[in-house]
């Protein structure tokens, strides 16, 4: 993986970027369109094991985006003014996991994800198959991150 080229001191340590992204609940995932143009859609998010997992719609722009060019780029920030703005972009690649619609076949790569998920997302909910979603795998070829709480008092 590429190392980061922003300054070292507002960089997130391992710790940080970890934290931040397992309470973040809203990504914006960017995919290559038809045209070449980008199309980015906000999506729930887990950040598990060094990937992003995705729960998405089989039938969305975003899914035949993927299928056609795996690589990603999405975003997770947050603050208002400048001196509390922190976030984190990976670039990468996706991949679907599991059966393409999710229809609940016994997937040992899922477990954890779809558990966690649930436990973030739906309060505790068992995983309910709809037919509709299959699982997005982001694995990182780059990831930067930002947290200007860390700037010196101007």
């Amino acid at each position: 993986m590429k190392q980061q080229k922003r300054r070292r001191s507002i960089a997130m340590t391992p710790e940080e970027l970890d934290t931040f992204l397992a309470q973040a609940w809203t990504c914006r995932l960017a995919t290559v369109g038809t045209n070449g143009q980008p199309h980015v859609s906000p999506v729930w998010f887990l950040w598990h094991e060094g990937a992003i997992w995705i729960s998405s719609v089989t039938r969305s722009q975003r899914w035949r985006d993927i299928e056609r060019n795996p690589r990603v780029s999405l975003t997770v920030d947050e603050g208002q003014a400048y001196g509390e703005l922190r976030g984190v972009t990976i670039e990468g690649r996706a991949a679907a996991v599991g059966d393409v619609p999710r229809v609940g076949a016994e997937v040992p790569e899922l477990e954890a994800p779809e558990r966690l998920t649930n436990q973030k997302y739906r309060a505790g909910e068992e995983f309910e198959p709809d037919g509709y979603h299959a699982w997005l795998k982001v694995t990182p070829d780059k990831i930067s991150s930002w947290d200007f709480r860390k700037l010196p008092p101007s």
